[in-house]
C-alpha cells in the first residue's frame, strides 16, 4: 500500500491510526502548501484534489479518512479501532460522524474561511463572513460533548478511531486560533491522555 499524504488534521487521522494498529506503508508526500493536490498528476490519484489518499497493492484507491480507517481495520482487525462486534461498530460510527458535523467539520472551515483565507480562497470557494459563526458552532459542538462524556475515551472504555479523529482536529486548532477552552476540564484530561499515547508523536 501507499499513502498519499501532506500537512493537516486529515492525514494526521490516517497516520495515528496506522501508528495504533502498527501497520508500515509506503508514504508519499503532498506539497499541500504549493497546490500540488489540486493539479495533475495529483488529480488521477484523487480527483476531489484533497489527501489523503491510500492506494492498495492492485491500484485501487480509497479516499476519505473514515473510508481509509475502515478498510485498513478491515485488513488488521486488531488491535481494534472501530470495533470487533456490530453494536461497538454502530457506536463508534456514531460518534465520528457527531464529532464529524459538530466540531470538526466547522472548525476546519472556519479556518479555510479565516486565518487559512489566502491559501484556500482560490481553491474553493470560501466565505470569509461565515468563519467566526463557524468557531462558534465547532465550539458549541465541544461544550455538547463536555456535558455528554463519561470517559476515559469518547466512545466510553474504548479507544477508538472517534478519539483519534477529536485529537487531531483539537490539535490542530490550538495552532489556528482555536484553542481548546481550559473549562471543559473533561475534554482537557481526554486530550492529555490521548496526547500521552505513542500514536500521538508518531503521526506528526
Amino acid at each position: 500500500m501507499k499513502l498519499y499524504t501532506s500537512v493537516g488534521p486529515n492525514p494526521r487521522v490516517v497516520k495515528m491510526f496506522l501508528a495504533e494498529k502498527g501497520l508500515e506503508v509506503e508514504r508519499v508526500e503532498v506539497d499541500l502548501r504549493g497546490g500540488e493536490n489540486r493539479r495533475e498528476p495529483y488529480l488521477k490519484v484523487n480527483p476531489a484534489g484533497q489527501t489523503p489518499a491510500l492506494e492498495l497493492d492492485d491500484g485501487a484507491r480509497v479516499t476519505e479518512i473514515t473510508a481509509i480507517c475502515e478498510y485498513l481495520e478491515e485488513v488488521q482487525p486488531e488491535p481494534s479501532l472501530i470495533g470487533r462486534t456490530p453494536q461497538e461498530r454502530a457506536q463508534t460510527r456514531m460518534w465520528v460522524r457527531r464529532l464529524d458535523l459538530k466540531i470538526c467539520e466547522p472548525m476546519a472551515n472556519g479556518f479555510r474561511f479565516g486565518e487559512g483565507l489566502p491559501m484556500f480562497e482560490s481553491r474553493m470557494r470560501c466565505l470569509p463572513d461565515a468563519a467566526p459563526g463557524l468557531k462558534a458552532i465547532a465550539r458549541d459542538g465541544l461544550e455538547w460533548l463536555e456535558g455528554q462524556f463519561q470517559g476515559p475515551w469518547i466512545a466510553g472504555e474504548r479507544f477508538t478511531l472517534a478519539d483519534v479523529l477529536l485529537f487531531c482536529f483539537l490539535d490542530f486548532g490550538a495552532v489556528v486560533g482555536q484553542p481548546l477552552d481550559p473549562a471543559f476540564g473533561k475534554l482537557t484530561d481526554w486530550f492529555a491522555r490521548v496526547k500521552a499515547r505513542p500514536s500521538a508523536a508518531a503521526s506528526t
